[in-house]
C-alpha cells in the first residue's frame, strides 16, 4: 500500500469519527461527564484532559468540556485542566492536518489561495496569537487549517496554550460560579459577578488586539516635519492611481501602490524593510489594511498617518498633482 492511499484511508477513518461524533454529540452533557471522572478517581483529572483532546479532535462542542472542567474542578485545576486538554486537542488536530494533506494543500494552492497561505506563514506565531485571542474562526475547524500551513509545531504549540489562557479561565470561572450558584454556596453572588466581568474582559480582547496590530499613526503635520529634516521615511500612498494623480494631489515623493495591488507588488518595496514607511490613502481606514499586511510580510517599522490625505490636505500642507 503507497503512502497516499494510506493517507487517503486515515483522512476518511477521521472524517467518519468526526461525522459520528457529532451525531451524537447531544449526549455529551455536564452530568455524564462527571459521572465518568468521578469514576475514575485518582486517573479522573487525565480521563478528563483525554476527552477534552479527543473532543476537540471530533469537532465535539468546547463550551460543555470546558464549563464542566470549572464546575468540577474549581477556577484554579479547572483552567489548568481545560487549557491542557484543549492544547493537546488543538496539537493533535494541527498534526492530522499537516500529516494527511498538508503536501497536497501545498501542490495544489495557487492564486488568491497562496497568498493567504504566504502570508499567515511569514507571520507565524504572531497570527496564532493573535487568532487565540480573537477568536474570528471557529476554534476545532481554525486547528485543522493551521496545520495545512508551515508554521512550526513549537510556535503553534506555545502560542496557542498562551494566548488561549484568557478564555480558558472566563470560561473556566463561569462554570465554577454556575455550580456555585445552584449549590446556594456562599458568595455565589460575588462569584457570579466575576465571572461576568471576566467574560466582559474576554469580549474586549478583539477591539483591544485589533488596535495594536493597527500600528501606531503619526500625524500629517509630524510626517511633514520629518520629511523637511530629510529622516527619509518612505511614504507609500495606497490610493488608486486615479485619487492619486488627481485633485486631492499627493505627497511629494510618495511611492503609489494601490492597496488590491500591494500584495503583488511587494517585491517593489524589498529595499525599504530597514526605513521606517508612513502609509496613507484617503483617510485612515485603507491604511490600516495596508499595515496589517505589511506587518504579515515583515515590515516592522509601519505608521498609518491619522485622516490621510483628507488631513494632510485639511492642515494646507504642500502637495503635487
Amino acid at each position: 500500500m503507497n503512502k497516499t492511499v494510506l493517507r487517503g484511508l486515515l483522512a476518511a477513518l477521521v472524517i467518519a469519527a468526526i461525522a459520528v461524533a457529532v451525531s451524537f454529540r447531544d449526549q455529551l452533557n455536564a452530568e455524564a461527564l462527571e459521572q465518568w471522572v468521578a469514576s475514575a478517581g485518582l486517573a479522573g483529572p487525565l480521563l478528563f484532559m483525554l476527552i477534552y483532546a479527543i473532543g476537540t479532535v471530533l469537532f465535539l462542542p468546547g463550551s460543555v468540556l470546558t464549563l464542566t472542567g470549572g464546575a468540577i474542578f474549581g477556577p484554579v485545576w479547572g483552567t489548568l485542566y481545560n487549557l491542557t486538554g484543549a492544547t493537546l486537542g488543538a496539537t493533535l488536530a494541527f498534526l492530522i492536518a499537516r500529516h494527511l494533506a498538508a503536501e497536497w494543500v501545498e501542490r495544489k494552492s495557487g492564486g488568491r489561495l497562496k497568498q493567504i497561505k504566504n502570508g499567515v506563514e511569514s507571520e507565524g506565531w504572531r497570527f496564532v496569537a493573535f487568532v487565540r485571542l480573537v477568536p474570528l474562526f471557529p476554534f476545532n475547524v481554525l486547528n485543522y487549517a493551521l496545520g495545512l500551513t508551515r508554521i512550526r509545531l513549537s510556535h503553534y504549540l506555545i502560542a496557542s496554550y498562551l494566548c488561549m489562557l484568557p478564555g480558558a479561565l472566563a470560561y473556566t470561572y463561569l462554570g465554577y460560579a454556575g455550580r456555585e450558584a445552584v449549590a446556594g454556596g456562599e458568595g455565589a453572588i460575588q462569584k457570579g459577578l466575576l465571572a461576568l466581568a471576566l467574560l466582559a474582559t474576554v469580549a474586549f480582547l478583539p477591539r483591544l488586539i485589533s488596535r495594536m496590530r493597527q500600528g501606531p499613526m503619526i500625524d500629517a503635520s509630524a510626517l511633514k516635519t520629518q520629511l523637511d529634516r530629510d529622516e527619509s521615511p518612505l511614504v507609500l500612498d495606497v490610493r488608486s492611481v486615479e485619487e492619486y494623480r488627481g485633485e486631492p494631489g499627493h505627497i511629494q515623493g510618495a511611492l503609489n501602490i494601490p492597496l488590491p495591488e500591494l500584495a503583488q507588488r511587494l517585491d517593489e518595496l524589498e529595499g525599504a524593510r530597514e526605513r521606517p514607511v508612513a502609509i496613507v490613502c484617503h483617510t485612515d481606514v485603507c491604511s490600516h489594511k495596508a499595515a496589517l499586511l505589511l506587518a504579515r510580510h515583515g515590515f516592522a517599522d509601519l505608521y498609518v498617518v491619522r485622516g490621510g490625505m483628507t488631513a494632510w490636505n485639511e492642515q494646507h500642507l504642500p502637495v503635487e498633482r
